[in-house]
Order: structure tokens, then sequence, then C-alpha cells
């Protein structure tokens, strides 16, 4: 009986290096987004501890009421936009559902949102940020329903467009070389 053998691909200390670095760094951002999703309650109910009154200063930075009554309802809110934004946005980067873009929506109603809370201008928040939402929402909608089609066609109709596209193609070269027979005689 006769033995083979395989020869095996062998790694260099080098690329070893490299991919357990690149695992480590994907540990760690991942390890990231875990602790920020798994704090999140924590920051909702961060404006309880925070003090009533016109400021809140800690050795960080300082928040005053921004047109608030208080700082107390400042924080309130700000945590209301930001919570969901950036969760939403951990969301899209995470995603690997082909509808992921449509994700942006959301995003960009609280992204809007926050400006508006943000802006010390602002007499109202939470109105009219409908008004962006929807010119995103044209554009993002098609482009989502246009990646389903094509999907869809693929996988629920095995169409493949592609060859489509080279059949359609051989038949334009067929028609000129036709085309050219015919001129010639």
């Amino acid at each position: 009986m006769k033995t083979t053998h395989t020869k095996q691909k062998k790694e260099s200390k080098e690329e070893i290096s490299k991919r357990q670095i690149w695992a480590k760094k994907k540990i760690f951002i991942d390890s990231l987004i875990i602790f920020s999703i798994a704090i999140s309650p924590f920051l909702a109910y961060l404006y309880l501890y925070v003090p009533e009154g016109d400021s809140w200063t800690t050795a960080f930075f300082t928040v005053d009421k921004n047109g608030f009554s208080s700082v107390n309802i400042a924080i309130w809110i700000y945590s209301g936009k930001i919570i969901p934004l950036y969760l939403l946005i951990f969301w899209f980067l995470t995603c690997k559902h082909w509808w992921y873009h449509i994700i942006i929506v959301p995003i960009t109603l609280y992204a809007f949102q926050l400006f508006t809370v943000l802006n010390k201008k602002a007499d109202f928040i939470d109105e009219n940020e409908i008004v962006w939402v929807i010119t995103v929402l044209m554009i993002i909608a098609p482009f989502v329903y246009l990646i389903r089609l094509r999907l869809y066609d693929r996988l629920v109709l095995g169409i493949d467009l592609k060859k489509i596209d080279a059949e359609l193609e051989e038949y334009d070269r067929k028609e000129k070389e036709a085309k050219n027979k015919i001129e010639t005689k």
C-alpha cells in the first residue's frame, strides 16, 4: 500500500503575526461595540443623576440648560436622541442583510432631531425633521428596492442579468455579422 502525502501551505511567521494583530484589533473593536450597547440603558437614566439647575460642570465638560427649564431636562432630551442614534449606527455598520441601507432613514431622523435639540435658536423641537427624512427616503428607498429586485430575480426566479446581457451582446454581434455579409455580397 502506497502512502501519499499532501503538501500543506505553511504560513510564514509574518503572516501569522499579521493575522493575530488583526484578530486582536477585531476583538477590541467588537468589545467596544458590545460595551457601548450594554451601557445604553444606564446612559438612558443618566439624567436622574444630573443636578437640577442652570448648568452642570464636571472635570471633563460643562452642560448648560440650552433653553430648557433645567439641565436635567436637557440631558434627558439629549440622551433620548443620542442613544438611539448611536445604536442605529452600530446596527448599520454591523448589519449583514441586504436591506441594511434602509437603516439610514431612522439614523437621519435622529440626527436631524439631535441637531435641532442642540441648536439654541430652535423654537420647536421634533417638528419639521420629516421634510428632511422624506428627502433622504426618496433617495434610499429606490436604491434598496432595486437591490431587492435583483436579489429576487436571481434567487427566486433564477434570472441572472449578466447572462442575459451576454446573450443580448451575442445577438447584437450575430446581427452585425449578418448585416456585414449582406453588404459585402
